[in-house]
């Protein structure tokens, strides 16, 4: 019974984690956005750039309410569901979760409420600055997020005494071995994720020919932007692998299926598919690309990966789900990567233009498709991020078996069910709302801050024509 309400623990955690990383991810991505387009507006005077930070915004409210209301459950499942880690980490764990919300999460709040209800009641100047300062909340939040995460990956700046972690360096344990790149590759992501989330909007809009100056102006700003953000993350994708193997040699073995450590002066290949079994400690058929992964290991031919065989049955991480996963996330890397060359070309070609919106069917087809790719590639990633640490809730120091709180199986069972359910529900407001959005569309028509009376804040079920 023990092992069910374990496992059942683990799972309504995954859960709520990974339905809360979605809102995150906009939150950042789309405040960013709005931050541009608010720079651009003031720049050069040009009233569209006004017009996309009014119509972006108000999915950027709906986001920031799901996420701080999906993420409560998350702070509280450490104290419910495990308490016995938090018995152990409390000291450090605890601080660095009420930085997020005493520094992030309050500054982002605060300057909301000047970004949402003062069009028109400040200055341009004030305006812009609380813009930024809801973007610079929203990243703050991340930073801190990430570092409670990455100091369970790679612990420092503490030490055991009594039973529980003791801090004997903050800074230490803060900016973990793993925080630089963990943060900057998820900060990186979540723009990417935003900016096709925005681009496949803008390209199921011009499909069907509405608002199309209006969206093709957002969409090569997404493009713009892509082009610097897309091969940005698949660099940083490497630079977080070279992390894994350095620190945490098992998830990297369980990343790619690697069994056996290739002997000195040999190559290891890279299983490029599969289907791994763990119980038999091999794979039960692949397709290797040799000398591959002792390239992207080591950069030369012959560099040597330690393998899963390495270590104790009892301290391997899940394999296929990992193995899987990451694959998922590189392949959709890639392929984003090449729909922003896409754009490019045609960009160069002089084709994203309203008149030949007709021409290029295929290829917004191919962007409204796309729409959900980043989502999808960053969950991946959290998946292997998460699964490869286990079976260790602190890598390397306290067991997944150890932290959890010595609750029944059908209590677990039933909070599971019912964050379930209203996650689904929020899911569907959310879906219902943004929908009622894109239908009306951007209100096109509104004096302009300065001009007439001052602006109400955008209205998720506003009529706002345009149409």
């Amino acid at each position: 019974m023990e092992a069910i309400a374990l496992d059942l623990a683990r799972a309504q955690f995954a859960v709520t984690t990974i339905f809360h990383m979605i809102w995150p991810l906009l939150s950042i991505g789309l405040s960013l956005m709005m931050v541009v387009m608010e720079i651009l507006w003031l720049k050069t005077n040009n009233e569209i750039y006004y017009r996309q930070v009014r119509f972006w915004s108000a999915i950027f409210i709906m986001a920031f309410g799901i996420g701080v209301a999906s993420g409560v459950p998350l702070e509280l499942e450490f104290g419910t569901n495990w308490s016995r880690f938090s018995t152990v980490a409390g000291d450090i764990f605890g601080t660095i979760l009420a930085f997020e919300a005493a520094m992030s999460f309050a500054l982002e709040a605060a300057f909301l409420a000047i970004f949402f209800f003062g069009w028109g009641r400040v200055s341009k100047g004030v305006h812009l600055f609380s813009n930024i300062m809801v973007a610079l909340g929203a990243s703050l939040s991340a930073f801190w997020i990430m570092s409670a995460n990455s100091w369970m990956q790679t612990p420092a700046g503490v030490q055991m005494q009594g039973g529980k972690m003791v801090i004997t360096n903050y800074l230490q344990a803060v900016f973990n071995p793993d925080l630089p790149i963990a943060f900057i590759h998820i900060w990186v992501a979540s723009v990417e994720t935003t900016l096709f989330f925005v681009a496949g909007i803008c390209a199921w809009y011009i499909l069907r020919k509405q608002n199309i100056d209006f969206f093709l102006k957002a969409f090569k700003v997404m493009v713009v932007i892509g082009i610097l953000v897309a091969p940005l993350q698949v660099f940083l994708g490497d630079a977080s692998g070279l992390a894994v193997l350095k620190n945490q040699p098992a998830k990297a073995a369980a990343m790619e299926a690697h069994w056996t450590t290739n002997p000195p002066d040999s190559s290891a290949s890279w299983v490029a598919i599969g289907w791994p079994d763990q119980a038999a400690q091999k794979n039960v058929w692949e397709v290797k690309v040799p000398y591959m992964l002792s390239l992207l290991s080591d950069r030369s031919l012959t560099g040597q990966v330690t393998g899963l065989k390495d270590f104790p049955l009892s301290d391997q991480p899940p394999v296929t789900l990992p193995f899987y996963a990451f694959r998922i996330m590189v392949v959709l890397g890639i392929l984003m990567v090449l729909l922003v060359l896409w754009a490019l070309w045609l960009w160069y070609r002089r084709m994203l233009r309203s008149e030949a919106v007709a021409q290029n069917r295929l290829f917004w087809l191919f962007w409204i498709y796309a729409l959900p790719s980043g989502f999808i590639a960053t969950e991946c990633g959290w998946i292997v991020r998460e699964m490869g640490r286990q079976p260790w809730i602190i890598y390397g120091i306290l067991r997944t078996s150890d932290g959890v709180s010595p609750i029944g199986v059908a209590t677990v069972a039933t909070s599971l069910a019912i964050f379930t359910l209203i996650y689904l529900v929020l899911l569907g407001l959310f879906v219902y709302f943004t929908r009622k959005i894109l239908i009306n569309g951007p209100d096109l028509t509104s004096p302009l801050p300065g001009q007439g009376s001052s602006m109400p804040p955008p209205k998720i079920d506003a009529d706002y024509g345009g149409k």
